[in-house]
């Protein structure tokens, strides 16, 4: 089945853990692009790079070999041969992937990945701006989004498992400003895409929201999402 399947939003919406459980039932592949964002925000900032500098960030790019792997039934990125593991998931990383992927070479860089993975293959990927900019011709577009207060309480309590000292504030404040830069950057903007459906995850489990968005993919391809 080589279908499409784009997934937008806001940090903490619960794009990740949806659209993994999405392609797992659909039997394709899914494709975190957020974290092909922060893997570059890491390299930049293990060179000590501002990364709102978007020469210096982009006089860097030629270094950088991002590979997605697929390991265990999940994905993993591996920047210049080593994985990166849980170093690119904290809020200090979420900033960093904001900053670069502010920066058109940047963007440039990553788009042909992303494209060349979903043109070989059936696939589910979720980010900010794939059924506006990297699939826009995606089957199913959908921008899942919920409240300010929700999506914070779940990255604070996935920052928490993980074992990473923060707050319910900070991490609402960062969201927020995350939100603001993701919304208001000059190139490929986080909005939803005038096609796609919104599903507002708010006080829904995962298996409810997988079963929403479900219904509407199969709504959406009749039986070739059987």
């Amino acid at each position: 089945m080589n279908f499409q399947i784009a997934i937008d939003g806001p940090s903490g919406a619960g794009k990740s853990t949806v659209a993994k459980a999405l392609a797992k039932r659909l039997g394709i592949i899914y494709v975190d692009t957020g974290a092909l964002y922060r893997a570059v925000g890491l390299f930049v900032r293990s060179r000590n790079v501002d990364p709102h500098d978007a020469a210096a960030v982009a006089a860097l790019l030629p270094e950088i070999a991002l590979e997605l792997r697929y390991e265990n039934g999940s994905q993993q990125v591996y920047l210049n041969g080593e994985a990166t593991g849980d170093r690119i998931r904290t809020p200090e990383m979420s900033m960093y992937a904001s900053a670069v992927s502010a920066i058109p070479a940047v963007r440039a860089f990553l788009l042909d990945t992303q494209r060349d993975i979903a043109a070989k293959n059936g696939v589910v990927m979720d980010g900010r701006d794939i059924g506006t900019v990297i699939l826009p011709n995606a089957d199913v577009k959908i921008y899942l989004t919920a409240s300010d207060e929700c999506r914070a309480k779940r990255r604070f309590l996935e920052l928490r498992e993980k074992g990473m000292e923060t707050t319910y504030e900070d991490v609402l404040a960062d969201m927020r400003r995350r939100d603001h830069n993701d919304s208001t950057r000059t190139v490929a903007p986080a909005v939803a895409a005038p096609d796609a459906v919104t599903v507002d995850s708010s006080g829904m489990s995962v298996e409810e929201c997988v079963a929403r968005i479900g219904k509407i993919v199969a709504e959406k391809l009749g039986n070739r999402s059987k």
